[in-house]
């Protein structure tokens, strides 16, 4: 068996409690944001993804070091010195790009590899350029590299034509050390914001406004270590939210901020769930087959989360009726409906948009996960279907999940994984790893 593959035996029904890992998301801006200050900072609940090692790998690369005590992460940043990030992390994921607010930040320059990550679309970061741009930045495009300097970053009224996550954060990041004053007209209102705004304050910014589209930024001379707890992942919470309603279970998430579900809950009843949930927990009973939605659209925080929209679609498959969703986010999307599609889904997509026809009776198959949001939605699928699923690809759902093997056995799902696990630690796998600007490697 290959190590990136999982199997499946269903149907399975999910039930029981389960502590959901620290949130991809809002760990990966926070870990750019400590270039911005020199000092030992340590991050609590960090998650061991594949997607954190490699900002790692990058952070290191820049003159860093860092190590692990458990679920502890302390970043070292005082001799980053190097603003040429080439390590091969770059080319693996998204989050890349914002190393460019961060390094132009500290060093008013700043050289990176085109970013990579899951193939989901364009995905393009003009939206990030031209808010930089705004503060000071110049860049150049050189073959697979982008160069960015800024003598001086100053203040400016930023517009964004998208609430870009992304976008928002180069730009809060870039303007926390900018001289004056700095506003975000049109910014992004997701929690990861409201997450990196506040650890950037602990760092000594002067920020006000997160969790809304005006942000102001006031720049500070400079800004030092901090401690911070990266919350639950929200999205991973949803994943298994809808494992529960397919496969007619009962979960309590915990340590789930509430308000960082946005509309999610809402949905849960509308498809027919039991839904109680407290500031910080929540719980989801199914006892029937799901309703169908005849309408949904991805949005922005706190509307629909479009990194939930494929785990939705699996879900809907096994509705009582007819489904419609509609992807506003990213046109490339719906790369996991051939792969229900395997299984028995009766689905039919166009560009951005989705028919659902319920009452399928999903069964056993050989899919491949294709990107991280869709790898894990198929698995949420092979729990429903009859028969033995066998997930390939699952390299990509190890960029956003810590150990999705033990998160579904504590939820009462039996499966078995390649001949060495289907997700490797890779660097995770002693309690304590230092990594050092020298590539040396002490556990």
């Amino acid at each position: 068996m290959d190590r990136n593959e999982l199997y499946i035996k269903g149907p399975q029904r999910m039930q029981g409690e389960l502590l959901i890992q620290g949130s991809k998301n809002a760990a990966l801006p926070i870990l750019a944001a400590t270039i911005l200050g020199e000092g030992i900072f340590i991050l609590h609940h960090c998650p061991k993804i594949s997607d954190v090692e490699h900002m790692l790998e990058l952070l290191v690369d820049a003159g860093c070091r860092a190590y692990w005590e458990g679920h502890m992460l302390i970043v070292d940043t005082r001799e980053l010195r190097n603003y040429r990030v080439k390590g091969d992390g770059a080319g693996k994921m998204r989050s890349t790009v914002t190393l460019l607010g961060s390094i132009l930040g500290r060093m008013h320059q700043v050289e990176i590899p085109y970013p990579g990550g899951c193939t989901i679309g364009k995905r393009p970061i003009d939206l990030h350029l031209r808010g930089l741009e705004q503060l000071g930045a110049v860049f150049e495009h050189q073959e697979h590299t982008l160069v960015g300097k800024a003598a001086i970053l100053h203040g400016a009224s930023v517009y964004l034509d998208f609430p870009s996550v992304g976008a928002t954060e180069n730009v809060l990041l870039a303007a926390v050390l900018a001289e004056g004053s700095t506003v975000i007209h049109g910014a992004a209102m997701e929690p990861e914001i409201v997450e990196l705004a506040s650890f950037l304050r602990k760092m000594g910014a002067k920020i006000l406004g997160e969790g809304t589209p005006v942000i102001s930024i006031e720049g500070v001379k400079r800004l030092h270590a901090a401690e911070y707890i990266v919350p639950s992942d929200r999205i991973v919470a949803g994943t298994y939210l809808f494992g529960a309603l397919m496969t007619r279970g009962e979960v309590r998430l915990l340590h789930v901020p509430l308000a960082h579900l946005g509309n999610l809950p809402g949905v849960l009843e509308q498809m027919g769930a039991v839904v109680e949930a407290k500031e910080d927990w929540i719980y989801v009973r199914m006892d029937h087959q799901c309703r169908p939605i005849p309408y949904l659209v991805t949005a922005p925080f706190p509307g629909f989360p479009t990194d939930l929209q494929s785990a939705l679609m699996a879900a809907l498959s096994t509705a009582s009726g007819i489904s419609f969703i509609e992807e506003k986010i990213f046109e490339a999307r719906f790369q996991v409906v051939e792969e229900l599609q395997k299984m028995g889904a009766s689905i039919t997509s166009e560009e951005s948009f989705a028919l659902i026809d319920g009452d399928a009776r999903l069964r056993g198959a050989k899919v491949e996960a294709k990107e991280l949001r869709g790898g894990a939605a198929l698995i949420m699928a092979a729990l429903a279907a009859e028969g033995e699923t066998c997930i390939q690809g699952m390299e990509y759902v190890c960029r956003g999940y810590e150990d999705i093997n033990e998160d579904l056995k504590k939820l009462g799902i039996k499966k078995r994984c390649g001949e060495q696990g289907c997700c490797p630690k890779t660097a995770f796998t002693e309690e304590t790893h230092v990594r050092t600007g020298n590539n040396e490697e002490v556990s």
